[in-house]
């Protein structure tokens, strides 16, 4: 498997119209940088536009970061939806160790569908696997255990791909696994990096059916976009800013060095 950022140019010739149901630390990020790749973000939230926004759009980002109610009804409800119009939905389950009342719901969604790409951290991972998730937030704290060891059980248990990002990101099939390397540190300092690398793959997926393929080149994009964010920025702040600019520039010859390796 290696990524293919041809795609980057069929996001920026088609548009793809992406909904994002968001939270509201990351929603503006995630937007700008759908906007940035080159797709079109529609970031609708309420449970009574799911079905008429999912009929105009190409793919789902379900973010269920800062959760209530109506965000778990509005996520199940499009989830569904995608479903019956064999649409490919990105399910990020933010934090979801945070709190039983959210692991419940994040695991009746699943019940409900399954998405065709779950999109999580270490200890969201050990969250979903019933294991000590050592997470703080929606931060995971270190693991001593293989982080890739997680993203291939969860993939196995929940019978989906998974992307599981970090210093390096591990995305599984179920029967592989591989690990995506590069990027910055830079990156734990900026809230919403996560959520906006679930955007991306769902970007990837509104024009590559292979959700595996999506996956991995979102990966390994939004390293290349940290690693030339790293060398323009002077602090946190300019790093953010300069994450958009290399999503809105970098081409596929700009990303071709970063690691992948099947394990």
């Amino acid at each position: 498997m290696t990524p293919d950022f041809s795609l980057l140019e069929a996001v920026r010739r088609t548009r793809p119209l992406v909904h994002c149901v968001s939270n509201f630390v990351s929603a503006n990020d995630c937007a700008n940088l759908a906007l940035a790749v080159g797709a079109s973000p529609i970031m609708a939230c309420a449970p009574q536009e799911m079905e008429a926004v999912a009929a105009i759009s190409r793919a789902a980002v379900l973010n269920t970061g800062t959760p209530e109610e109506d965000k778990f009804r509005a996520c199940l409800l499009r989830g569904q939806a995608a479903g019956r119009l064999g649409q490919p939905v990105v399910l990020d389950p933010v934090g979801v160790g945070a709190s039983p009342w959210r692991l419940a719901w994040t695991e009746r969604l699943l019940e409900q569908f399954t998405p065709a790409l779950l999109r999580v951290n270490s200890g969201e991972a050990r969250a979903l696997l019933h294991l000590d998730s050592r997470a703080q937030g929606v931060d995971a704290a270190p693991d001593p255990d293989r982080r890739g060891t997680l993203a291939l059980r969860l993939a196995r248990k929940l019978n989906t791909t998974v992307l599981l990002s970090g210093p390096e990101d591990f995305v599984s099939d179920e029967a592989a696994l591989w690990r995506i390397s590069g990027g910055s540190p830079l990156m734990t300092g900026v809230t919403g990096t996560g959520c906006m690398l679930s955007v991306l793959c769902g970007v990837f997926a509104a024009v590559e059916p292979d959700i595996l393929t999506a996956a991995v080149t979102a990966a390994a994009f939004w390293k290349a976009c940290a690693a030339q964010a790293e060398g323009r920025a002077g602090g946190l702040g300019s790093f953010r800013t300069a994450l958009l600019d290399a999503a809105g520039s970098l081409t596929a010859a700009d990303c071709a060095g970063i690691p992948v390796t099947q394990l």
